[in-house]
C-alpha cells in the first residue's frame, strides 16, 4: 500500500536541515511511503542534493516561497500567507494529493490554517491537539493539550470520543480506557463542568473508567485522558519540565566525585533503557484529531529522530483513515446524545 505525505519543509527551529533528513530516513524505514517536501526551493534544495533525494523515486519537491514564523500570530499566517509551505502543505490533503501533512511549524497557525482549509467533521466545532504520553507500561493518549483553553463539556465529550477512535485505530486497542482529568477521584470532586461531561460519558457507549488525577498520567492505568487545552498543556509542559530537571540532576550528581562517576559506569545500562523508554523524541507527533484530513504537528525543536517520529504517526493514522473513523462513531454517538448535549 503507497502513502503520500506531504511535509512542511520549513517549520521548525530547524527548518529544511531536520525536516529533509528526518524525510530521508523515513523514506529508508518505509517501503510504500511518498514524500512530497514543500518549501523555499533556495533552502530545501540543497539539502535534497545533500541526502540524495532530488532524483528519488518516491520523493518530490513543491516550491512555496513564503514561510510561518514561529512568533507569527495565526490570523496572521492564515490572511497573508497563502503561499506558505505550511499551507501549501495542508492544501496537498485537502486536494487529496495527501493523506497526510507532517508540521513542527508555529502551533497556533497551523491550527488555524488546518481548520481553514480542511475544516471541521460534523458535530465538531473544535478540533483538539492528541500526543501520545509515555507511562510504565503503554502509553496513554491525552488530548486537549493546547488548542482550546476554555472547553464546554459537550466538547470535553467529543474530545474523549475522538480520543477513543484514535488510541483504537494506532495502538490496536479493543475498547479503550477513557478517564476525564479531575482534581480527585471521587465523584463529588471537580467543577460543575468536569462533573456534566462524567454524567455524558457515563450514558456513552465508551469505555469511561472514571476520573483521572494529574499523577494518573504517566500510570498507564488509562488510555485515554481527556481534559481542556488550559490544563492539557500545564500538565504537559510541567512533566517536560520535571523531566529536564531530573536528567539534570542525575548529570550532576554522577559527575560529583571519582565514586560516583564510577558508579554511572555500572548504571550505564541501565541509564541507557530509561533514555530509550522515556525518550522524549520517540512520542512526538501530535494528532490535530476533528479535521476532515489527517495533520501531525510536531514539536518545533524536533532533531531528526524526532521528527522522522512524527511521520510515522502521520502514516499510521492515514492508513487507519483516523478521521473517517472519528465521523463514523460521532454520528452514532450523537445521534442518540444530542438531545443531552
Amino acid at each position: 500500500m503507497t502513502i503520500r505525505i506531504s511535509i512542511d519543509a520549513m517549520g521548525g527551529d530547524f527548518g529544511p536541515e531536520v525536516t529533509v533528513a528526518a524525510a530521508a530516513r523515513a523514506l529508508a524505514s518505509h517501503a510504500g511511503l511518498e514524500l512530497a517536501l514543500v518549501g523555499d526551493e533556495a533552502r530545501v534544495m540543497p539539502e535534497l542534493e545533500r541526502h540524495g533525494l532530488v532524483r528519488h523515486a518516491r520523493a518530490s519537491f513543491i516550491h512555496a516561497p513564503q514561510v510561518v514564523e514561529m512568533h507569527e500570530r495565526p490570523s496572521a499566517a492564515l490572511r497573508g500567507k497563502r503561499e506558505s509551505s505550511m499551507r501549501v502543505a495542508i492544501d496537498q490533503v485537502r486536494t487529496g494529493a495527501a493523506a497526510a501533512s507532517v508540521s513542527a511549524g508555529n502551533t497556533g497557525a497551523l491550527m488555524a490554517i488546518a481548520r481553514f482549509v480542511l475544516k471541521t467533521l460534523p458535530g465538531i466545532d473544535r478540533p483538539a491537539i492528541c500526543a501520545c504520553l509515555p507511562g510504565l507500561g503503554r502509553p496513554t493518549h491525552m488530548l486537549d493539550l493546547g488548542a482550546n483553553v476554555d472547553s464546554s463539556s459537550a466538547e470535553l465529550f467529543r474530545f474523549a470520543a475522538m480520543g477513543a477512535v484514535l488510541a483504537e485505530a494506532v495502538d490496536n486497542r479493543e475498547r479503550p480506557r477513557v478517564a476525564l482529568l479531575n482534581v480527585g477521584e471521587e465523584e463529588i470532586k471537580g467543577n460543575d463542568r468536569v462533573k456534566q461531561t462524567a454524567l455524558l460519558l457515563e450514558k456513552s457507549p465508551l469505555n469511561y473508567v472514571g476520573f483521572a488525577e494529574g499523577n494518573d498520567i504517566f500510570s498507564s492505568k488509562f488510555d485515554v485522558i481527556v481534559c481542556d487545552g488550559f490544563v492539557g498543556n500545564v500538565a504537559l509542559k510541567a512533566s517536560e519540565g520535571v523531566a529536564r530537571m531530573l536528567t539534570e540532576i542525575a548529570r550532576q550528581e554522577f559527575k560529583r566525585n571519582l565514586f560516583t562517576k564510577l558508579g554511572a559506569l555500572c548504571a550505564l545500562p541501565a541509564l541507557k533503557g530509561l533514555r530509550n523508554r522515556a525518550d522524549p523524541r520517540r512520542y512526538n507527533g501530535a494528532s490535530l484529531v476533528g479535521l476532515r484530513g489527517t495533520v501531525v504537528k510536531s514539536h518545533g525543536s524536533a532533531d531528526v529522530l524526532s521528527f522522522a517520529h512524527a511521520i510515522d504517526v502521520a502514516i499510521v493514522e492515514a492508513e487507519k483513515a483516523v478521521p473517517e473513523r472519528i465521523s463514523h462513531l460521532l454520528e452514532n454517538m450523537l445521534d442518540s446524545s444530542e438531545e443531552t448535549l
